[in-house]
């Protein structure tokens, strides 16, 4: 990347040009969320950062759970919930959340609110992540540079 920003406003970075990488099925359940990848504005190569907004009723992605790739959300506005294996738990502005890969604790936030959500997601590029949903018919294997998409018995999605 040549000539990176020094610094930008958050809320003014593009918006990620593909709202979801998930196979057409699962992609349409996605509407209501919008990301900026900020991390990518910088060059930044080891771990991605992007500014995330959930319209009321959006969640952040499917419920899921990533093999070698840790994760982290930080609330900035609104009232999500967090669902994992263990339950939903209320979060609110200036609360955070990890996600240790490996863990099978298969996570997603939800805007049951009134009002926008925006959260920072931070999260590692290390190779080979898979990640499992627990709660959909799908695999995924980070490959050639993109996600590829499966069923769980390993037949492609078309």
């Amino acid at each position: 990347m040549s000539n990176p920003p020094v610094a930008i406003l958050a809320a003014q970075a593009p918006l990620r040009t593909t709202p979801s990488s998930y196979p057409p099925l699962f992609a349409a359940r996605m509407g209501g969320r919008e990301k900026r990848p900020l991390g990518n504005l910088f060059g930044l190569e080891n771990f991605g950062v992007n500014l995330t907004r959930l319209a009321p009723g959006a969640i952040s992605a499917l419920r899921h759970a990533h093999l070698t790739q840790d994760e982290f959300i930080y609330v900035l506005e609104g009232s999500p919930v967090l669902r994992t294996d263990a339950g939903e738990t209320a979060l609110a502005p200036g609360m955070c959340a990890g996600f240790r890969a490996g863990s099978g604790d298969a996570h997603q936030l939800f805007n049951p609110g009134p009002l926008d959500v925006v959260y920072l997601e931070v999260g590692d590029r290390s190779a080979g992540d898979s990640v499992s949903y627990p709660d959909d018919d799908l695999l995924a294997v980070w490959r050639d540079g993109r996600w590829q998409f499966t069923h769980k018995d390993g037949r492609p999605y078309d």
